[in-house]
C-alpha cells in the first residue's frame, strides 16, 4: 500500500518549479505594465493554485495511463505508483482528478473575475493534460509532448496569468508572450532530458516520443537549443520592456553545466539530477525576469 511519502513522490514534487515559473514571469510582467499592487496579487496566487494543481494532475495522470500500459514496468526515473504496483489505478486516477478539480475551482473563479471565455481555455488546458499519455491515441506516444508542453506550460500559462491581471492585451500582451516562450523552452527543456534518459525502455514499450524519433545525439542538440532559445527570449523581454529582466540570466549558472551533462552523453540515472537542474533554472530564469520586470 502507498504511504503518504509515495503520493508526494508520484506528485514529482521536482516538477513544480516548472508550475511556478510562468505565474512568476506573468506576475512580473504584469507588475511592469502599471497595475496596482491590489489587482494583482491575489489573482496572482489562483493562478498559482492552477498552475500547481494542473502540473500534479499530470503527473498522476501520466503514473495512472502510462501505468496501465505498461510503459512504466521497466523504471529508471522517479517512483511511478501504478508501475510500481504500490497503488492501484483507480486510486491514482481519482488523485488526478481531484487535481483537476482543484485547478477548475480556482480557474473558475479567475474566469468570473475576469472574463468567462477563459473557462474556454481551461477546459483546453486539461483537456491537453489528460490526452498526453491518455485516451487511445496519446499525443506524447507521437512525439508531441513538447509541443504541447512549450504552448500550454510556457506561452499559456505567463500570458494568461499576466491578462488575468491587466485583462487587456497590449504591450504587455507581446511581452508576456515572449517570457512565455523562454519560460516554456526551459520546460521543455525538461521534458527533453526525461524522454533522453528513457529513449531505451520508450522503445521497447512504443512510447514513440520526440526523443525516441529525433535518436539520441540529435535529442542532446535539441537540448541545448532549447537552453539557447531561453537566453534568446530573455534578451527579447530586456528589449521590448526593460533591462532588468536580464536579472534572470543567472539560470545559466544552473542549465550550462546541465547542458554539459547532456552533451557529454550521460545516460540513465546520470540524466536525473539534469532534470533538477533544468528545473532550478527555469524556476531562476523566471524570478529574476519577473522581479527585474517589477522593480522597473
Amino acid at each position: 500500500m502507498a504511504t503518504p511519502a509515495h503520493w508526494l513522490q508520484g506528485a514529482r514534487p521536482r516538477t513544480l518549479p516548472a508550475a511556478v515559473a510562468p505565474v512568476v514571469a506573468g506576475t512580473g510582467v504584469a507588475a511592469y505594465d502599471g497595475f496596482g499592487a491590489e489587482a494583482v496579487w491575489w489573482k496572482a496566487l489562483l493562478a498559482l493554485v492552477v498552475s500547481l494543481a494542473l502540473q500534479v494532475a499530470v503527473n498522476y495522470a501520466n503514473d495512472y495511463s502510462d501505468g496501465i500500459r505498461g510503459t512504466d514496468d521497466e523504471r529508471v526515473g522517479p517512483l511511478r505508483l501504478v508501475g510500481s504496483g504500490l497503488a492501484s489505478p483507480a486510486a491514482v486516477k481519482r488523485a488526478a482528478f481531484l487535481a483537476f478539480g482543484v485547478a477548475g475551482v480556482a480557474g473558475l473563479v479567475l474566469a468570473a473575475t475576469t472574463a468567462w471565455w477563459l473557462v474556454a481555455v481551461g477546459l483546453l488546458c486539461v483537456l491537453a493534460a489528460w490526452y498526453y499519455t491518455g485516451g487511445s491515441k496519446p499525443y506524447g506516444y507521437l512525439g508531441l509532448g513538447e509541443v504541447m508542453v512549450f504552448v500550454f506550460f510556457g506561452l499559456v500559462a505567463v500570458a494568461g496569468t499576466t491578462y488575468v491581471q491587466t485583462e487587456e492585451w497590449g504591450e504587455s500582451g507581446w511581452t508576456a508572450l515572449v517570457a512565455g516562450a523562454g519560460v516554456g523552452a526551459l520546460a521543455c527543456a525538461i521534458l527533453v532530458a526525461n524522454n533522453l534518459r528513457d529513449i531505451p525502455t520508450d522503445t521497447v514499450a512504443g512510447k514513440i516520443t520526440l526523443a525516441v524519433r529525433l535518436g539520441d545525439r540529435r535529442t542532446r542538440l535539441f537540448y541545448a537549443v532549447l537552453v539557447g532559445l531561453a537566453l534568446a527570449a530573455l534578451v527579447g523581454v530586456a528589449a521590448l520592456a526593460t533591462p532588468w529582466a536580464l536579472l534572470g540570466l543567472p539560470f545559466l549558472a544552473l542549465a550550462v553545466p546541465a547542458g554539459r551533462t547532456v552533451l557529454g552523453g550521460a545516460v540513465g540515472p546520470g540524466l536525473i539530477p539534469v532534470l533538477q537542474q533544468t528545473g532550478l533554472a527555469e524556476l531562476v530564469w523566471a524570478l529574476g525576469c519577473g522581479i527585474g520586470l517589477a522593480v522597473a
